[in-house]
């Protein structure tokens, strides 16, 4: 549902001063820029965010497009500023004056230095909400330790050894900036219910979350399991699986397609799912005549549905097995999202505006019924807005010119 574009945006006139780099701080301020909020993104003359040149990385898909900025950057406007300097201090504490919300993830003891700390800034503005993201939390021995998402959510919270795909190999490597993302989400959730507390009570606020904290809450069941006492059983092989109905299959066209058959419901859909395998037999075969007798022989199941599935495409299964109630899916590849009509349907990719040709972007993961989002523009190049956003708090021409002779304000 959609409302009359003249109006205003949620957040329309909250202003929101972001001081980070890479994902997880900066995708919180990305997503309070879709409901409306000016996001001010300040970041060093020169280089900018060093997020800004991550696409180049090997690793990564090949594009001359700077799609990882173009995601995590849209919808702002970017002051390049010397924080390290006393004058570019003095600008971003006048910036502060009139912010609604401040969002880091500088390291702690940077933070003294530039004059980002919590206690100087809560005596420039009582009420700003100020929004802190660390890779291990405030607290303890580790605070100060830099983290990524691939070390402080994926590897320390046990997700990377849960996601181990053979027992024999090597841990699983997660997505780029996939918890980053995920964490993105926990820091927005404070950011607004901080904002609800100063509608109830007029006060300011400290918040923030950590990217340990985010990937604990991923693996809370199994972490749950471990501070419960529970046994842990091996990762097994795929032929090994204890439920051949929760498992994937290769297909004829050699994409994978996946089901989820819970033994609660084993009783209701065993009949339909043999009749959509096109597999009658496997009804008048007591190795599989129950639950029970399907986990005593998991592994011949395996292997009579690998025969079954390989014998039609990914395309094939799904449009078998779509409405007939039994979960199941494609194994998407990335690319897939470029004909996913569900996706756009439900506008979780959304056109990007400022940029050549036809082009989505990934939307932030909610919606709010009546509420229109701003749509979604080009990410900004370092220090695009320094001369408006300073003209803004009173500084003159002249004035930033001197600035940008000494480097201070790019």
């Amino acid at each position: 549902m959609t409302i009359a574009k003249s109006e205003p945006a949620l957040f329309e006139g909250l202003r929101v001063i972001e001081v980070g780099s890479f994902v997880a701080a900066p995708a919180a301020a990305t997503m309070l820029g879709d409901l409306g909020a000016d996001i001010i993104k300040i970041e060093q003359p020169g280089q900018g965010d060093l997020w800004r040149h991550q696409y180049k990385r090997p690793e990564l898909p090949t594009s001359d497009t700077n799609y990882l900025w173009y995601l995590t950057g849209r919808n702002k406007r970017s002051l390049a500023l010397d924080l390290k300097s006393k004058q570019g201090q003095d600008i971003f504490h006048l910036l502060i004056q009139n912010a609604d919300v401040f969002i880091t993830n500088l390291p702690f003891k940077t933070r003294g230095s530039l004059g980002a700390e919590y206690e100087t800034l809560e005596k420039i503005n009582a009420k700003l909400i100020y929004a802190s993201f660390s890779g291990y939390g405030e607290h303890g021995q580790e605070r100060h330790e830099i983290s990524f998402d691939t070390t402080g959510w994926w590897a320390r919270s046990g997700l990377m050894d849960q996601a181990r795909p053979d027992p024999d190999g090597p841990p699983a490597k997660a997505p780029a900036a996939a918890g980053d993302h995920l964490s993105a989400v926990s820091l927005y959730g404070a950011i607004v219910s901080a904002l609800y507390r100063r509608e109830k009570t007029g006060q300011g606020a400290y918040v923030g979350s950590s990217l340990l904290a985010n990937g604990v809450w991923q693996n809370a069941v199994y972490i749950q399991a471990a501070l419960s006492g529970a046994s842990f059983k091996p990762i097994v092989k795929r032929e090994d699986l204890w439920n051949p109905l929760n498992a994937v299959y290769r297909c004829h066209d050699d994409r994978w397609f996946s089901i989820t058959i819970n033994p609660g419901h084993q009783l209701i859909y065993w009949q339909l799912f043999a009749k959509i395998m096109d597999c009658p037999d496997l009804l008048s075969d007591e190795r599989f005549s129950s639950y029970d007798a399907r986990l005593g022989h998991n592994r011949e199941l395996v292997k009579i549905l690998d025969k079954a599935f390989i014998k039609g495409t990914a395309a094939h299964w799904k449009s078998k097995f779509q409405g007939t109630g039994i979960v199941s899916s494609i194994v998407a590849k990335c690319e897939d999202a470029l004909t996913d009509d569900q996706m756009k349907a439900n506008d979780i990719l959304v056109p990007l505006q400022g940029v050549e040709g036809t082009q989505l972007t990934v939307n932030s993961p909610f919606f709010i019924r009546g509420q229109t989002k701003r749509a979604a523009h080009r990410a900004p190049d370092v220090g695009q807005h320094s001369v408006e956003l300073l003209q803004e708090v009173g500084i003159s021409d002249d004035q930033i010119k001197q600035l940008q002779a000494k480097n201070i304000v790019g």
